[in-house]
């Protein structure tokens, strides 16, 4: 049996992405990123919860805590949902042209496919939604730490979108593909704005902007 993504060393998932195989591939390395990125907000949260000087906000920073854990736990399980996946759209294309059902189990994987890279996006719209909050409410000095969460989660959130555009593209049914595209954009056009603002301000913090 196939050993499962999450219980591979950072360094066999690194290998894993390299070989020439079609999973895991850019949905699954997206939502992998976006789990660091929550564990990033945890680290920051826990740190704040723990020091007296945040005393005011500590209910606040210990629901981040258990929220950036819930959402990057559900990140990794979208690492092997995303590999799931893209095997379902493997073994459609696989069936023989002659088969009466290829083309419906096609799409039906197509759209099966563009799930986890939407719910991944999801995901990490609402750890970048704890990371702002993190921004003001933890240490100054841990505001690079806010940042890179930030950056991490841009990075899965555009990472994922390729993933499912890539799925809805091929997709025959062309309202639901344009609904998942719609609410793709919607994401990305809210999102990735605000985790550049959080970058920004960490870069200037550190170079003493006002």
């Amino acid at each position: 049996m196939a050993q499962v993504m999450m219980d591979k060393t950072c360094r066999d998932f690194a290998e894993a992405l390299a070989a020439r195989e079609p999973v895991p591939g850019g949905g699954s390395a997206s939502a992998y990123v976006g789990a660091l990125g929550a564990s990033l907000c945890s680290m920051v949260a826990r740190y704040g919860a723990s020091n007296p000087r945040f005393a005011e906000v500590e209910d606040d920073l210990r629901h981040a805590v258990a929220a950036s854990g819930r959402i990057g736990f559900e990140l990794l399980e979208l690492v092997e949902e995303d590999v799931r996946a893209y095997g379902l759209v493997s073994a459609a294309y696989g069936m023989e042209r002659d088969n009466p059902h290829r083309s419906e189990a096609i799409q039906d994987a197509l759209h099966e496919a563009a799930l986890p890279p939407y719910r991944i996006m999801v995901a990490c719209s609402r750890v970048l939604a704890l990371l702002e909050e993190m921004a003001d409410k933890s240490s100054r000095q841990l505001l690079s730490d806010v940042a890179c969460g930030a950056v991490f989660c841009r990075a899965a959130l555009q990472g994922a979108s390729l993933t499912l555009f890539a799925n809805t593209t091929s997709m025959k049914d062309r309202e639901r593909a344009e609904e998942l595209e719609r609410e793709c954009d919607a994401l990305l056009n809210t999102w990735l704005p605000r985790a550049d603002g959080l970058a920004k301000r960490a870069a200037d913090a550190a170079r003493k902007r006002s």
